[in-house]
């Protein structure tokens, strides 16, 4: 995968598994739909060795059958009701908020971009207190979630009025790295969420073990 070619001084973070420390809400809301389709439970490194996007090809391998639109808007609606149930037992990530208030104090800029739906996102950032940390918070502004992030980073830099050369995105997952890619942006994976560390490393894209790590290797990279 390629990145930028320039310094950059623009992060675009990720939400849940990386500022967020969501993942045993993750994988108790993956064990909601495996009860509710007859499959047995998983741990978090199972799931970390199924998970990838498209969503709805992820669950078809975990289930092992294929999912029908009414298969899939019952096991959108199991998770996120678990998933919601547990989201005020999630904290922050080690190193957040200090980290990203150093690297904005150093001159630098940062916004939010997560496949968490928007409604909901943006009152739990600024719950958290982090709102006025971000130029621009974009979460998913449809129903139901599982598509690529690619699309959304290209909209969230438009509005940003940002050259991708400028751009590193921070992110938990592969699709991450592919959206970095496609835009032109740069891309540290950290290995805190659902993705383990040897498919992260196989992109050959940076990989940090926690967000003060990732701003590291961010200001090597400058």
């Amino acid at each position: 995968m390629g990145g930028a070619a320039r310094p950059a001084r623009h992060v675009v973070w990720d939400w849940n598994g990386t500022l967020l420390d969501d993942n045993h809400a993750v994988v108790a809301a993956v064990n909601s739909v495996c009860a509710g389709f007859g499959r047995p439970s998983v741990t978090l490194e199972q799931w970390r060795e199924v998970f990838s996007r498209p969503l709805v090809a992820c669950y078809e391998r975990l289930l092992e059958r294929p999912l029908s639109a009414e298969d899939w808007a019952t096991l959108d609606a199991l998770y996120h009701d678990e998933y919601r149930n547990l989201l005020d037992t999630c904290r922050l990530a080690d190193g957040v908020p200090d980290r990203l208030h150093d690297w904005r104090a150093a001159g630098n800029t940062q916004s939010l971009l997560s496949m968490w739906f928007h409604h909901e996102l943006v009152p739990l950032v600024t719950e958290f207190g982090l709102a006025d940390l971000f130029d621009r918070i974009d979460g998913l502004r449809v129903d139901t979630g599982g598509g690529s992030k690619a699309e959304h980073l290209a909209e969230h830099l438009t509005q940003l009025r940002l050259d991708p050369a400028d751009v590193v995105l921070v992110g938990d997952v592969v699709d991450d790295g592919h959206a970095a890619e496609q835009v032109g942006a740069a891309c540290v994976l950290v290995s805190t969420g659902v993705t383990n560390r040897a498919t992260l490393e196989a992109t050959g894209l940076p990989v940090a073990d926690s967000i003060p790590a990732a701003l590291t290797l961010i200001n090597r990279m400058s």
